[in-house]
């Protein structure tokens, strides 16, 4: 990681960055946002660049190697948040079964998953929330972790499972099918 953390991070033109005691506020077309700087780390703002910088001795082993990792860590924070402000993040969800569909209704998502009554859950107000064709759900915003801590929490409600393959599942995820019982168990 601490290659990759000591390359520096090219900002687009649309994103601005200050530096407020040792916070970054990052902020583009969709919005602004935050990221703390952890001790050990200089942070150098140079026209469109960031560069992040070290400032533990090597000498000190243990504690170069978390500042190193730290400085990876950060760089990619800062990558996301760039991304965030001036491009938003995408997740999305598929249905698959019979008869499930999903709906939005002002600030709570209505899913029908085949359970005796439907499942209501709230959307956070910094996430967007798009349905088309009544099964696939598309999950946007600027911070990705909440995209994705979002997503995840939906997809628990009732993920897909290996024999139909019914649930709920991301774009593009394989559910690898399990076969059945077959009735083959007596001779005859």
């Amino acid at each position: 990681m601490g290659r990759l953390g000591k390359k520096p991070i090219l900002v687009p033109e649309d994103v601005k960055i200050r530096k407020e005691k040792e916070i970054l506020i990052f902020e583009g077309k969709f919005g602004t946002m935050k990221q703390p700087i952890p001790s050990g780390i200089e942070v150098v703002i140079e026209g469109n660049s960031i560069i992040l910088k070290n400032l533990v001795s090597p000498d000190n082993k243990k504690l170069y190697r978390t500042t190193e990792a730290l400085q990876g860590l950060l760089r990619k924070l800062i990558l996301n948040k760039i991304k965030g402000v001036s491009e938003k993040f995408e997740k999305v969800l598929e249905l698959h079964g019979v008869g499930y569909k999903v709906e939005v209704q002002g600030k709570k998502l209505i899913l029908s998953l085949g359970f005796s009554v439907p499942v209501e859950v709230n959307i956070p107000e910094d996430i967007e929330v798009e349905v088309h064709r009544n099964t696939m759900l598309f999950i946007r915003g600027i911070d990705k972790e909440r995209v994705g801590n979002f997503a995840a929490s939906i997809r628990a409600i009732s993920p897909p499972e290996p024999y139909k393959g019914k649930g709920i599942r991301y774009r593009g995820e394989y559910v690898r099918h399990k076969a059945g019982k077959t009735g083959v168990g007596a001779t005859q």
